[in-house]
């Protein structure tokens, strides 16, 4: 399913329109003003944006032309969000880079079926530009059994400084491989794998209908985690910080708990000195505040 970041001021229409995706099994990410958004694609690329044009600070004019000038997020559909009827805000919005407009109050089963509409067609553009880029990245392919279909030259050169390279890779990369196809939940970041002197982080780039998988492989660069982070800034226990963190990354209660292998009354009892830890009443104003924390270096 989608990743929509839905960026609006008014923590009401945040939370309206994150009841009506969740409703469809669609993941959300907040944000409450332009510059935040901006962050918040770079780390984390949405499949699709709800942006509201009126907006202080920033608004969504701006923002969109913004995001529509970096390469790495130009390919996302913008879809405006506002209660300006008149054509010079339509026009406005479609020149700034938007795919399309929508109303409000938004209509529940058109938002949803203009979400589709536009996801899908961004994901078919994206794989053709995820083919062009190929080149200079360290990506390989292997099939639905997890055997090496092909690999870039950057990817032979960065196994070449791995000792017994060969063996490393069919006996660990590859079950590494086999481990991210089989859990929804590793698919969405990057994972650690370890050889003899040092570590990479492996990532599913994308998965084709007949099973034919990318990934790409770096070398891992030290960092503190989102829930790390979390822990330290908020000063909630480590449980808390997970919850919060996965809340923030959109993920429902249920998958939350499925993600950290806890009952789902557990995930709202967290959920509950979570709220009162930050002084909040809902997931929207939560998640927020999630989102500020990990977006400030």
């Amino acid at each position: 399913m989608y990743t929509v970041l839905v960026v609006d001021d008014s923590p009401d229409s945040l939370s309206l329109i994150n009841d009506i995706l969740e409703k469809e099994g669609i993941s959300t990410l907040v944000a409450l003003e332009g510059n935040q958004a901006i962050t918040i694609a770079e780390q984390i690329r949405p499949d699709i944006i709800l942006l509201d044009a009126m907006m202080p600070k920033l608004d969504g004019f701006e923002t969109c032309t913004r995001l529509k000038q970096n390469r790495e997020l130009q390919h996302i559909p913008v879809v405006f969000m506002t209660g300006l009827t008149d054509s010079q805000s339509t026009l406005k919005g479609l020149n700034a880079g938007g795919v399309d407009y929508i109303v409000k109050p938004v209509n529940p089963e058109e938002l949803i079926a203009r979400i589709k509409i536009h996801a899908n067609n961004a994901q078919i553009t994206s794989s053709a530009q995820q083919a062009l880029d190929s080149i200079g990245q360290n990506l390989f392919a292997v099939n639905k059994s997890g055997e090496l279909l092909w690999a870039t030259p950057q990817t032979h050169d960065f196994l070449s400084n791995i000792p017994q390279a060969d063996d490393w890779f069919n006996e660990v990369m590859i079950p590494a491989v086999r481990n991210i196809l089989a859990d929804v939940a590793l698919q969405s970041h990057a994972q650690g794998v370890m050889y003899d002197g040092g570590s990479c982080e492996l990532a599913l780039v994308s998965r084709r209908v007949n099973g034919d998988c990318t990934f790409r492989i770096n070398e891992a660069v030290e960092k503190v985690s989102g829930e790390e982070k979390l822990r330290i800034q908020l000063s909630l226990t480590t449980r808390e910080s997970e919850v919060l963190y996965w809340l923030s990354n959109g993920k429902t209660n249920k998958e939350i708990a499925q993600i950290l292998e806890i009952g789902a009354r557990t995930v709202n009892k967290h959920l509950e000195q979570v709220f009162a830890k930050l002084g909040v009443e809902n997931r929207t104003t939560a998640a927020g505040i999630a989102i500020r924390a990990l977006t400030t270096q």
